[in-house]
């Protein structure tokens, strides 16, 4: 008979159930809910209490909401027999923690805390800890701190130890009262069991762990400050668990809310970008896959640990089991194309839209694929939500330049296209240097199945032979694919993900493929793109982070 598993996508604004069956990957049903305080970036819900600025909260509540909801429908809307289905896992942003009490409650669910910000989930996205990253960096590089490189010679403000210090900065009584600072995902893996169980890829990734070094000094940390000498102890463990382990067993009280059978496998929780790799064949060295969405998140395997400037992390098993996955990135991309389109194309293109049957980006595409290259005269600087990769920086913002009075909306809307691809460009051109293959592009996500216009960009400017990935929802069938993991053969899934993803992945047969002259002509724009790129990015002229501090100052006014 067959088995089925169900994978269970946190996004940045919904979560989504698939059911999967696992002996070939398809989609038996799905189910998507919008998390009900969404990304909390202003007030705090039902408070007068304001937010500052590059602020991102979400709601711990929503998640477990989300969860209950969507498997509970997917499980409905299947037909299928409870009694086969065998597993169930997470996957999440990164990162994205929230301080908890050893019984699991988020401080946030505390009457004492309710109304204080940092008792709540930081999403990934959020920014307002550069400071405290900055310092962690200058620390870091006056220490001479060997592990650096390997986070390409930076820590982001996204990532945990910079959120933990902006904790300790400014809400203390956060810091002391919780018992654990943690990632979402293992927090609603937690909730799912019954065991606080921490994953090793978001811990070496995002909290400066080494399976074979640890944690740095209690020195360093003690330099960050002085209350987070044993912050390790205290507040992070020093136990993880590998992706496609188990975590444990679904409890009764959980299955019943969902109407699955309690006992099934729930795995070790996953990070979404990391989780994509597997049921989109990125299985061995060679390819870059590209996670497409509201920000991109890049995963290339490797066989040995080199640094490579800017890169967000490398961690041995951290996507596929015996290699070393590298994880780079771009802060906003579909977030770019939204922001065009919520704030700059005119009320005629919605009409015109609306008339003809289609969506407004559809549209926009349409109109920006009749432009031969280079005619719109625009170039931009893809950091509307600042630099992940190569200059770790979200202190950076966005440019659009050579606008005149003729520019079209079109025009903007390619040349932001054009401006994530040669960012994308940028970061592969530092892994190639630094010694790591990459003969072609992997993607998936929304994006690339939405925009064909997009995907012979991207070809185009990389040079790139792109594959994309049949499985449209590919987190949430990653994590389904590690479900069968954690279930093992013996009850009908697999014993190994690299088993799983020569069953389930799925790819579509054509390719896109760099047309030569195209290529020829966006290598003359990109090298334009370069030159901004250094005078803005590397210190040579810092008149964004100049007009960043400005407005921060006139906004407390």
């Amino acid at each position: 008979m067959p088995k089925y598993t169900i994978g269970v996508d946190f996004g940045s604004l919904s979560a989504r159930a698939v059911l999967v069956d696992v002996s070939n990957g398809n989609v038996i049903s799905s189910a998507v809910k919008d998390y009900p305080d969404g990304v909390i970036d202003d007030f705090l819900p039902n408070t007068n209490i304001e937010l500052g600025i590059d602020w991102a909260l979400q709601n711990a509540n929503d998640y477990i909401e989300c969860f209950i909801d969507t498997v509970k429908r997917t499980v409905a809307d299947s037909g299928v027999d409870v009694n086969d289905i065998i597993g169930v896992s997470i996957d999440f942003t990164s990162c994205t923690v929230l301080p908890v009490k050893n019984d699991g409650t988020p401080l946030m669910n505390l009457p004492e805390f309710k109304n204080n910000p940092h008792a709540w989930v930081k999403l990934w996205k959020h920014h307002a800890a550069q400071s405290h990253a900055d310092k962690l960096n200058e620390i870091a590089r006056r220490r001479n701190e060997p592990w650096l490189k390997y986070y390409g010679g930076k820590i982001s403000s996204e990532w945990v130890f910079p959120k933990l210090m902006q904790i300790v900065d400014e809400a203390p009584e956060i810091y002391d009262a919780m018992d654990t600072f943690m990632e979402g995902t293992d927090w609603v893996t937690w909730q799912l069991t019954g065991n606080k169980v921490k994953n090793s890829t978001t811990a070496g990734y995002k909290a400066m762990w080494d399976a074979e070094t640890g944690f740095p000094s209690k020195d360093f940390f003690k330099e960050l400050h002085p209350k987070m000498e044993n912050v390790i102890e205290e507040k992070i463990g020093t136990e993880f668990h590998p992706t496609g382990s188990k975590a444990g067993e679904l409890t009764a009280e959980m299955a019943a809310k969902v109407g699955l059978n309690p006992g099934i496998a729930v795995a070790v929780g996953n990070v979404d970008a990391h989780v994509s790799a597997a049921p989109t064949g990125v299985i061995k060295p060679g390819t870059m896959l590209n996670i497409m969405g509201t920000s991109t998140c890049d995963i290339i395997l490797g066989d040995k640990k080199i640094p490579v400037r800017g890169m967000c992390g490398v961690v041995k098993d951290g996507a596929i089991p015996g290699y070393y996955a590298y994880e780079s990135g771009q802060n906003a991309v579909g977030d770019i194309f939204a922001w065009f389109v919520d704030n700059a194309v005119p009320g005629a293109y919605f009409d015109e839209a609306k008339e003809r049957g289609l969506n407004i980006h559809q549209l926009l595409e349409e109109k920006a694929s009749q432009l031969n290259i280079g005619e719109s005269g625009l170039l931009a600087l893809d950091w509307w939500n600042g630099n992940r990769s190569i200059l770790v920086d979200t202190n950076l913002t966005g440019l659009l330049l050579g606008m005149t009075l003729e520019t079209t909306p079109e025009e903007i809307y390619r040349a932001l296209i054009e401006a994530t691809a040669f960012g994308k460009r940028r970061i592969i051109e530092e892994f190639e240097s630094s010694g790591i293959e990459i003969n072609g592009l992997t993607v998936c996500g929304g994006l690339p199945h939405k925009n064909q216009l997009l995907n012979q960009i991207y070809a185009d400017i990389t040079g790139k032979e792109i594959t994309i990935s049949e499985h449209l929802q590919t987190p949430a069938i990653g994590a389904a694919m590690f479900a069968a993991v954690a279930a093992g053969s013996e009850n009908g899934g697999y014993d190994s993900i690299e088993e799983a993803s020569k069953k389930m992945a799925k790819l579509r047969k054509e390719k896109v493929k760099p047309i030569p002259e195209n290529v020829e002509k966006y290598t003359a724009i990109y090298e334009e793109y370069k030159i901004l790129h250094d005078y803005f990015g590397t210190g040579v002229n810092d008149v964004m982070k100049r007009l960043k501090a400005i407005k921060n100052n006139a906004s407390k006014e």
